[in-house]
Parts: C-alpha cells; structure tokens; sequence
C-alpha cells in the first residue's frame, strides 16, 4: 500500500485557499499512484482556529469543504483533519476529528481523545474527548486513526487516564495513522521521533505521522512529517518548514530517506526567517522597519528580517543621541550595508533637549534617571512608528528573551513593535545564532558580537552594572521559567541566593509590561505569551 503524506500549510479561516492546496496534493498523489493521502490536524480551516469555532457559518464552511474534498477523492483514498458537531447534547458541542474519505464519500470520522489543555494548548475550551474507539478497514488493512497528542500518553510519562493507542491496539490494528499540528521548538523533534519509536516498538506497528508545515502569528509549525516502521526506525522525514508530498509505502523494507540534522542555533534561526516570513505573507504585509542601535540584539533581528523578505523589503533606522558611541552607529551602518538594506539616520538629541525644556517645570530640582532614560527609549519608538505609519512598514521588536524576562524594556519605547522576533531567545542564545550566521562571512559586524551589551541611554552604560552576566542570568531564567524550579531548588543548583530571589523577583514584578508586548515568535518550550500565564497582580516573589 501507498501512502502519501501531504504535509501542508493552511491559512486559518482560508477555505478557498485550503480546499485548493488539498485538491492540488490530491491531484499529485494520484499521479504518484498512491492509495491514500494524508493530511494534518484540522488542515480544513487551519490550525489553532481558537474562536473562530464558536461561529456557526465557519463550521458551515469546515464541512463545504471537506464535501468538496470528497467529490474529488476517486481511486484514491484521504485522510484529513476538520472539526465534527457533537451530537450528543453533553459535553462541548464540537469534536477535533479525522475524516476518512473513499470512493468520495465520508465512510469513518475518527475523533481526538487526548485534548492538550497546557502551555500553548487550549482544545478543552473547544471539544469533547473522544470515548470510543473503532478501526478503519481498507484495502484489507486495519488503520487506527489518531490526532496528535493522542500519541503523546506514553507508560513513562503519563498525562491522561485513557490510552488511545492502548485501546486501539486491542482491535488489533495493522498500522496507526497520526495527522498533528505539532508547534516547533527547538528540541521538539527528537521527543516526536521517541514518541514514535517508543509506540511502533511496544506496537510492533508501523506509524504515520504527518505534520501541518506553517506558522500562524508566534506559533511556528515546522513539518518533519515521518514514516516509522515496526521496529521503531524513522524510514522516511519530510523535510522542515516547507511544504511536501512524499509517498511512503509502510508495509515493505525501504532505505530510510531522512531530512539532515541541524544545530540548535540553526534550528532557531531557519525558524525565526520562517515565522517572520509567514507572519508577513498570511497577514498581507510585505515590508519591515528595524530599530538600529549597533547591538547584536537589532543586528540580528536585521539579518533575520532580510532573509525573510528579501533585502530590498527591510528598511532600518539609526536614531543615534547625545550618549551613542561612535561604533555603535558605525556597527549600525555596517550591519545594513552588509545586507544591502536601506536605511536613514535620524538623531534624538534636539528632540530630547526639546522633552527636556517642556518638562523642566516639574523636573527641575530632580537628578537624571530612568524618568530620562525611558524618554530617549519612547522618542526613538515615536519616530519608528511615524515611518511605519507613513510608508506602511511593519515594525520589527528587537528586544530578547532575557531583556523581556527581567524588564530591560520600555513600554511604548523599545517595546513597540508588530511582530517580537527573537522574544523567545535568551541573550546567550543571540550569540549563538549570530555566531552560527557568521561562519563563513561577517554578515554582522563582530564588533556587534564582542562589545558589551549596552542600552546607551546614559553614560558609559553598560547591562552588567545592574544584572549578572548573561551566562548566569540566562541559566537562572532557564531553571525558572521553562524548568519552573523553585528558588530553593535553583539556590541548591549553586546559584547564589540573594542574586536568585533579586532576579525571580524581577521576573514577577514585570508581567504587566509582557502583557502588553508585541506577539512574540516561539522557538523554545515556555515562550513568553499564550504558553505562560501568570497574574499581573500577586505576591509570589514579589
């Protein structure tokens, strides 16, 4: 048997446009003579549809299509991901489905037991929990059909009550099928592919997994649809952040055929380029603006951006003030000229001096500090968004993860911005992916990398005279926000113990500013936003 895995990208909302990407991979997989073609979770109207579930005519909508798909399923098998209504008036009134279409007609409707309601997930606010299990015969062939994180309950680990695949397995299955929207991080894929083995050893089945390849707003989707056979060997991977039809034939011994491995920094930056590329693409946007500072941290963000949209799409702005160093606006202009990005340079000072004489009546008597500071921070915002106003760019935030964890922003200044692009990257790991893009050439000036970070905002400014250093920080973050350990239980990893409670103090003290943040681009497994949900008001380390 052929099986063709069709990983795709949808576009929430988008049925003309999802009904003709699947027509068309439908089409491609005849001609390859496969059996049957397989689509990811809820691929219909894409995912995560959030509320758009609560609207009748979308649900309307979910089902024209999946109709119009059927019509055109002859000799040729699909499976393929919608919501389904709940006819039973318990429960939530819809069902994250599978459909199984032969001989174009709907013959089996396969719902998601295991509904994620964690970090980024929130399918419980939607459907129902499937309670019945049933096979799919085809070409004398028995498949289990399963969605995502039905897949994800292992012995070792167990998060459910109910075991899909365990329930699956006493009908006897000859092979499981698996359609997931799985989020990228950037040591997500080698737990899928153990999730895989793990299943398929203790099974002894082979197990399709096909993937949505896409982003929608800060969640990346990044592919990597798998074929695994019985034995727990990956046979065949499609390949990452692209869209693929690769047909499979899980039944017999072949070579494996995988996608190569990449680096962690690799990783994040090919998943940033994409993320802000579809960000501008699905939303019908097509050119950005960069705040330059000199830094690593809008270097990067450059660099990103250019190879995301194309150089000629990317406009950068210098906004140098009284206390900006000479390299700073040189390592500015070089990172533009590098990339061969546009830009102007536009100084603070007389604005400042300005601010500075319109508020000496109640400043007056009062020394230089963050009041003063903040103020360069919002009259840089000012003019950045003045531009992206007046010549429709989309203004790029340029703050990272660690800036972002312990409040190293200034709302409605540095923190402006429609899209945060390296939000989810701690200072440490800017170094690294700016160090991998260079390997070859200097793209962003090494002076960006080897200086100190400084905001420049005063003086002979620099991060290190009022936070550790980036090496220690970003380690006591890590433990903290995506290990969620304890100050004890980070103090007992050798942290010093007033440092730990000043820094997780900050942490908590400045949710009130992430809140109000730009969406921010997801690359590792607790990004700050939808998967991190804490209270503006509470006294935990504060």
């Amino acid at each position: 048997m052929k099986v063709a895995l069709a990983q795709i990208n949808s576009i929430i909302g988008d049925f003309d446009y999802n009904k003709n990407k699947a027509l068309a991979f439908i089409s491609e997989a005849k001609r390859s003579k496969a059996d049957m073609v397989v689509f990811p979770e809820l691929s219909v109207c894409g995912y995560p549809p959030q509320d758009f579930l609560e609207f009748d005519d979308f649900l309307e909508q979910c089902n024209k299509t999946v109709a119009d798909i059927a019509e055109h399923c002859q000799g040729i098998a699909c499976v393929i991901g919608a919501p389904t209504r709940n006819p039973n008036p318990e429960g939530k009134n819809l069902f994250n489905s599978a459909y199984f279409i032969d001989n174009g007609a709907v013959t089996h409707i396969a719902h998601k037991s295991l509904l994620p309601t964690y970090d980024i997930f929130d399918e419980y606010r939607y459907f129902e929990s499937n309670r019945e299990f049933e096979i799919v015969n085809f070409k004398g062939k028995k498949i289990g059909l399963t969605i995502c994180e039905d897949i994800w309950d292992i012995d070792d680990d167990p998060l459910y009550t109910v075991s899909p695949l365990k329930e699956l397995s006493k009908l006897q299955p000859d092979i499981i099928i698996n359609i997931s929207a799985s989020p990228f991080s950037y040591d997500h894929n080698e737990k899928r592919k153990n999730v895989l083995r793990y299943w398929s050893q203790k099974l002894q089945l082979p197990i399709i997994y096909v993937n949505y390849s896409g982003a929608q707003t800060e969640l990346i989707f990044d592919g990597g649809s798998m074929l695994c056979d019985a034995q727990g060997e990956i046979r065949e991977e499609c390949a990452y952040f692209s869209e693929e039809l690769r047909v499979v034939q899980p039944f017999d011994s072949t070579p494996q055929n995988l996608s190569p491995e990449f680096s962690k920094a690799e990783r994040i930056y090919i998943a940033l380029v994409f993320g802000v590329r579809e960000y501008f693409e699905k939303n019908g946007f097509s050119k950005a603006l960069v705040g330059m500072s000199g830094g690593i941290d809008s270097a990067l963000t450059m660099v990103i951006a250019a190879k995301a949209l194309g150089a000629q799409n990317v406009h950068g702005i210098l906004m140098p003030s009284m206390y900006s160093s000479d390299h700073s606006i040189a390592d500015a202009i070089q990172s533009c000229q590098n990339l061969g990005v546009s830009y102007d340079i536009i100084s603070i000072e007389e604005l400042y001096k300005s601010f500075e004489h319109a508020l000496h009546p109640v400043f007056r008597n009062t020394e230089f500090g963050l009041a003063e500071e903040n103020l360069q921070a919002r009259i840089r915002g000012n003019l950045l968004m003045a531009y992206s106003n007046k010549f429709n760019h989309i203004l790029l935030n340029t703050s990272n993860k660690s800036e972002n964890a312990v409040g190293y922003g200034t709302l409605y200044g540095d923190m402006c911005g429609g899209l945060s692009v390296i939000g989810d990257v701690y200072k440490t790991e800017v170094y690294e992916v700016c160090r991998f893009i260079n390997q070859n050439e200097e793209i962003i000036p090494q002076n960006s990398i080897t200086k100190a970070p400084s905001a420049e905002l005063r003086p002979n400014q620099k991060d290190s005279d009022s936070l550790p250093d980036y090496e220690i920080l970003d380690q006591i973050l890590y433990l903290y926000i995506e290990l969620r350990k304890s100050p004890s239980q980070i103090i007992a990893a050798g942290f010093e113990k007033n440092l730990v409670l000043r820094i997780l103090k900050m942490v908590n003290r400045v949710e009130y500013k992430r809140k109000q943040t730009a969406p921010i681009l997801r690359v590792s497994n607790k990004a700050f936003g939808h998967g991190r949900r804490l209270p503006i008001v509470g006294k935990y380390l504060c």
